[in-house]
Formats: structure tokens, sequence, C-alpha cells
């Protein structure tokens, strides 16, 4: 059965995705992209990016197994950049440079509709509206029996928890500090929406948190 997954959702100990203030030059925001230490450090973000070496433990196995079984990808606006509004043009292309990490279909959820934009590595952004259930509907049969990634931003996912749409998150929890920002579960009852966590593991720089809906 197709599951609507959140991988590798790094949040600050007290429970923020982003900081305040995203922009070309800060994309997680005020202080945000210390979220990002752990998972930098590994070998698969490193072969990302075309780096060879990196961490090989705990962090770098849940790093790469959320990529695991992902026929489509769903993301926010502001996760694919930080223009509001109107595109101005069609230069922006997202902040991973011309072969970003998805290799599959990526649906990006915008009231501001432009062409789809195919880049290397079969990275197929699509730019659609509509609700989150309908995008999800659309991703699976996008994905052809495969998993979906809900991929962010903070809003995104809160909205797919909330609907009760995500079967499986997966929380990278720094040992960092944020204070504000956009918060991941501030009033979610992760309980009452049916969700447990189901594992827990101390990796070299970050804890990870798996919860499933029962």
């Amino acid at each position: 059965m197709q599951k609507l997954r959140v991988e590798n959702f790094m949040v600050s100990v007290d429970g923020f995705g982003t900081g305040l203030n995203q922009s070309l030059e800060k994309p997680f925001g005020d202080g945000g992209m210390d979220l990002t230490n752990a998972f930098r450090a590994t070998k698969t973000f490193q072969t990302m990016i075309g780096n060879a070496g990196g961490s090989t433990g705990v962090d770098d196995r849940f790093s790469s197994t959320g990529f695991d079984n992902i026929g489509a990808s769903i993301m926010g606006r502001n996760m694919f950049g930080p223009q509001r509004g109107e595109w101005p043009d069609e230069s922006w292309k997202g902040w991973w440079g011309p072969s970003p990490p998805y290799h599959t279909p990526v649906l990006v959820m915008t009231h501001y509709l432009r062409p789809k934009l195919s880049m290397e590595g079969g990275t197929v952004f699509e730019f659609v509206s509509g609700s989150l259930v309908e995008v999800v509907a659309k991703a699976k049969i996008v994905a052809k029996g495969k998993d979906v990634r809900l991929s962010g931003g903070v809003q995104t996912v809160r909205n797919g928890l909330l609907a009760g749409l995500v079967d499986y998150l997966h929380l990278a929890v720094s040992p960092l500090v944020m204070g504000q920002g956009e918060n991941l579960l501030a009033g979610i009852d992760l309980a009452k929406l049916g969700y447990s966590c189901t594992k827990t593991a101390p990796g070299e720089g970050t804890l990870h948190l798996v919860f499933q809906k029962r």
C-alpha cells in the first residue's frame, strides 16, 4: 500500500523547522541553517553535491533510506524558493542547482502556476494548485505504486499531519534551541491523531524519531 512519508525532517529541540526571515541568502531563515549540520556531514549529502567522503553512521543511513521506494514528492512553494506572489520570470529553478536530489516528479504547491521544469537526473518540478488532499491523490498516481514523500516546508507538513494524510513521520532532532520561527508540532496532538513513536535512534549529530499512524 502506498504511503505518504515525511523523511529526514530537521527540527530543533524546541520544535522549529525553520527560522524567521527566509531569504535567498538564508533558505532556512535566521539561525536555521544549523539544523542541517548533521545531514551535511553525511556521505549521502556529500555524494549529492559531487564530493567524496562524509560520515557513514546512523545519520547517513537515515539520510539514504529516506529516498528508498519514493516515486514522487510534494513540497510547498516556500520550500521551492524564497519568492512570493507572481513569478517575476522563470529563471528560478530551486535551491539545488541543475541536478536536484529528488530524481522523481516533484509537485510544487502554489497559487501561481508556471510550466513544468525538467532538471538533470530525472527531477521534474510540476507546479500545481488545489488542496493538499487533491495534490496527494495526484502524486500517488504519478508515483506509480511507490510511496510519496512530503518534503516540506513546515506548514505543508503540519497540514498533512492535521489532515491525517501522513503515514510515516521521521524527525531528525538537532541539539539546537532556536526559540522562534515555524514550529512543526505546536498545537498538534499526535496521540489524538493516531500517531505513536515507533523508533528512536541517536545519531552522530542528531536524534532520529520515527512516528507512524496506528
